[in-house]
């Protein structure tokens, strides 16, 4: 699959629970459908669109036609690109009910992440030749 056709996420770099969630997507991708980059990535935001603010506040899904989603809802459409068991976790967010719990859910994960290190990995941007910049 070409770049241009893939789906962009976009997650904190120096986070370690959000890069044991982006190496899960990249392990379950097999068929690359899904760019997995930190937002840090030189260049990154200026080429998504996402501004540091928006960055800072959540992760990104970018698709080919520029369709933006943030936070609970990236990471189910994620889900749901993964494709196979993975998309049935997908379909509560269709639920507004539910897709407001998950947000929910999601901010206050994004809010405490500082204090949850310890259900991550090494963040992405401290591993050996990743370039982090922005």
């Amino acid at each position: 699959m070409s770049a241009d056709q893939r789906l962009v996420l976009l997650f904190d770099g120096t986070c370690g629970p959000c890069t044991r969630l982006a190496d899960f997507v990249r392990q379950r991708d097999r068929g690359a459908r899904i760019l997995v980059l930190p937002n840090q990535a030189p260049g990154a935001l200026r080429r998504y669109g996402v501004t540091r603010a928006e960055a800072d506040r959540a992760a990104w899904l970018i698709e080919p036609g520029g369709r933006r989603l943030e936070g609970a809802a990236a990471l189910s459409r994620a889900l749901e690109v993964l494709g196979g068991g993975w998309r049935l976790l997908a379909i509560p967010g269709r639920l507004a009910a539910a897709a407001a719990a998950e947000e929910a859910a999601y901010r206050w994960v994004a809010r405490n992440r500082g204090r949850l290190g310890w259900l991550g990995v090494l963040p992405e941007c401290e591993r050996p030749g990743v370039p982090c910049s922005d």
